[in-house]
């Protein structure tokens, strides 16, 4: 009962004239994101923190949570009609739906992909609905030694489930938690780090790293790959898919959304695991598995699901632990943090208006993007025909300007080129990027819940596992470095992630 009054009390904040425009405003730019290749939704985020926080706190993460799900409904239009995955979870969506579209099918691609998004999004926000309330209360129990721990576990799963090297991964994740560092100290208020910079004073500016390294560095590193403008499909046809596929298309979907939002909870997971394992799954269980790679709709209806699932589904760790599973999640931190709000379980208690808003808007962001994606891929189309080589110095202009705005600070554009410059050459040297803002993020609450620890515990180091929820986060913890360093599973995992 108490769910359906909280739901009232979101609908209530999300069914306002102001809300349902930034909530259209969110999945229309995140469409458009998905669409485009080379830019992504955390892109797209970085460079509107300036611009969100404006606005009050509810009506900006309504608008970058919009984003972040749109840009998976966007990023299967590329994948279908260009070949090319307009966002990263999109990678598996190219092998049958560029098939399909080959063979004059690129209607119904599109539409089981709409299909399936919209009824993984509905699920997993009603799964969000149900195992957040639980969870944020069990949440409210956990001490400072707790949350240290999670964060730790945190940090460690997203190391496991990185792209690329775990030695570098590792190197990534302390780099951001020692940037993290700079600034006044929590308790002495002495400053630390700053190399006599007074631009420094208050820590590392979030926007300008975050603007820096994928609004500027990953751009500028994506625009390298770009050799040719890409052959898009002219032929669509008729876009809503036959009942014939739709029905052969169910278990599909509802396997794919199953997976979706179980691993879209996982640090460093989301929608992109989620992709790949439905992918895999269907070709597992599939009665003709051949048909898989040569225009079989199933393999566009699983992982768009999944995909869609996955990225509803990361959002229970940000709003109810206040652990971000994704760069994007750690962005929306951020914005709540620059907004004076904690995040955390207190959330729901303190701010239910926010929390239940941004969850009431996900099924009406999910009904405008049906709406968007359907009757209007037509435009969708002519975008695609816009050279990527155009939108980068509009892309450096907007950064520069929304790193100065937020503090009318200088030192905060120079922040962002020195950080642009570092990111350009972390994405060369194939350093993901993503643990490092991850660390960066956790790094000053992790500080700040070791230090109270102990205090409490006047020094004593052991009360990390005298406790049992902090010692069994340690042990998951512990045990997912030892498994990553095995020799045998970090060969299948390099495997893995490299196909």
């Amino acid at each position: 009962m108490d769910v359906f009054a909280n739901l009232t009390i979101g609908f209530g904040v999300a069914l306002t004239a102001q809300n349902l425009l930034y909530c259209f405003t969110g999945v229309f730019l995140g469409t458009l994101v998905g669409v485009l290749p080379g830019i992504g939704p955390v892109t797209t985020v970085a460079m509107l923190l300036p611009i969100s926080f404006t606005l009050p706190p509810v009506s900006a993460m309504i608008m970058l949570a919009g984003i972040y799900y749109g840009a998976q409904y966007g990023g299967s239009t590329t994948a279908i009609l260009v070949n090319i995955p307009g966002e990263a979870s999109s990678v598996v969506t190219t092998i049958d739906g560029h098939q399909m579209a080959r063979q004059g099918r690129a209607g119904p691609a599109l539409g089981i992909a709409a299909i399936g998004s919209f009824f993984a999004g509905c699920v997993a926000t009603l799964l969000i609905c149900v195992a957040a309330p639980p969870l944020a209360a069990i949440a409210l129990n956990f001490g400072p030694a707790e949350y240290f721990s999670l964060m730790v576990c945190g940090l460690i799963a997203a190391v496991v489930l990185a792209r690329g090297s775990v030695v570098k991964a590792i190197g990534m994740v302390v780099l951001g938690l020692l940037l993290g560092l700079v600034g006044n100290d929590i308790n002495s208020g002495v400053r630390r780090f700053t190399f006599g910079a007074r631009g420094l004073a208050d820590g590392i500016e979030f926007v300008a790293l975050s603007m820096a390294i994928y609004g500027i560095a990953e751009v500028a590193y994506n625009l390298e790959k770009k050799a040719g403008q890409a052959d898009v499909m002219s032929r669509i046809g008729r876009v809503w898919p036959a009942w014939a596929d739709i029905r052969h298309c169910i278990p599909s979907i509802l396997r794919g959304t199953a997976l979706g939002t179980l691993l879209g909870v996982l640090p460093g997971g989301g929608a992109l695991l989620a992709a790949f394992g439905a992918y895999t799954l269907e070709k597992k269980v599939a009665r003709h598995p051949r048909t898989f790679g040569h225009g079989d709709i199933r393999g566009v209806a699983a992982p768009e699901s999944a995909n869609n699932a996955g990225a509803q589904t990361s959002f229970i760790p940000m709003l109810t632990l206040g652990i971000p599973s994704n760069p994007t999640m750690a962005m929306m931190i951020g914005a709540m943090m620059i907004h004076g709000i904690s995040p955390g379980p207190r959330v729901m208690t303190d701010r239910p208006e926010l929390f239940w808003g941004i969850i009431a808007s996900m099924w009406i962001g999910n009904l405008m993007l049906v709406v968007l994606n359907l009757p209007l891929v037509g435009m969708w189309v002519k975008l695609l025909r816009i050279p990527y080589r155009l939108l980068f110095p509009a892309i450096i202009g907007f950064c520069c300007i929304g790193a100065f705005a937020v503090n009318g600070n200088a030192s905060d554009v120079l922040v962002m080129a020195f950080f642009a410059i570092f990111g350009y050459l972390c994405l060369k040297l194939d350093c993901e990027p993503a643990p490092l803002i991850l660390g960066f993020v956790l790094g000053p609450l992790m500080e700040e819940n070791l230090r109270r620890t102990l205090l409490i515990s006047r020094g004593d180091p052991m009360v990390f596992v005298e406790e049992p929820i902090s010692l069994g986060f340690l042990i998951v913890s512990a045990l997912l470095l030892v498994v990553v360093a095995a020799p045998a599973i970090r060969r299948k995992r390099e495997e893995a992630l490299q196909e």
